[in-house]
């Protein structure tokens, strides 16, 4: 049983990336209250698991119905952190006022934390290991996720107001490779895809 649930837990980890997360966090939040981003954070965890729950049981089906691949929720997912990136990096002052009412869900909650990798993941795990573990493992992921979030503000204090500007920016660039890693893979599964059915 131990075996099977870290089998399950260390995939699903490996694709939320919570430490990879944590610089975009400390650069989007960086000059907000302790009350603002603890309420970023609670939106952010709530999306997230939403996201990821409904994704589990209702994901097939949704892009069975819409016609819609994997591949192409990566591309969609892709371009909208290359949009954020790019703004971030051309238009630093403008790119820190994202909206706070939405900010911890798009893009922190999704597609960061919960993203097309988490989503293909979790689907893949029910497959081999069934829903308690798979929810299980997702629960405890985003637990982790949560605390390190939590811990921000003192990693950004450690780091100092010239440490953090410079992660900020390191975090953007970081962001926009992501996001370009994110639509190659969806270009080469489509093509894939194509191929497969023409074959």
């Amino acid at each position: 049983m131990m075996a099977d649930f870290l089998l399950c837990f260390i995939p699903i980890f490996v694709a939320m990336d919570a430490i990879g997360v944590l610089p975009l966090f400390i650069g989007f939040t960086e000059r907000l209250t302790k009350h603002e981003k603890r309420r970023i954070i609670s939106q952010s965890i709530l999306t997230a698991l939403l996201i990821g729950i409904v994704f589990l049981f209702l994901g097939r089906g949704i892009f069975k119905i819409l016609g819609v691949l994997v591949a192409d929720f990566k591309v969609a997912g892709g371009t909208v952190l290359l949009a954020i990136s790019l703004r971030d990096i051309l238009e630093p002052e403008r790119s820190r006022k994202l909206p706070l009412d939405t900010m911890g869900a798009v893009p922190i909650g999704t597609p960061l934390v919960t993203g097309p990798a988490v989503l293909t993941t979790i689907i893949m795990m029910v497959d081999s290991y069934g829903i308690y573990l798979t929810v299980s493992s997702f629960v405890i992921n985003l637990s982790i996720v949560w605390i390190i979030f939590i811990y921000a503000g003192r990693i950004a204090d450690f780091l100092g107001k010239a440490g953090s500007k410079a992660v900020s920016k390191i975090a953007s660039l970081l962001l926009a490779a992501i996001a370009v890693m994110m639509i190659r893979k969806g270009l080469i599964d489509t093509v894939t895809y194509f191929f497969s059915i023409n074959s």
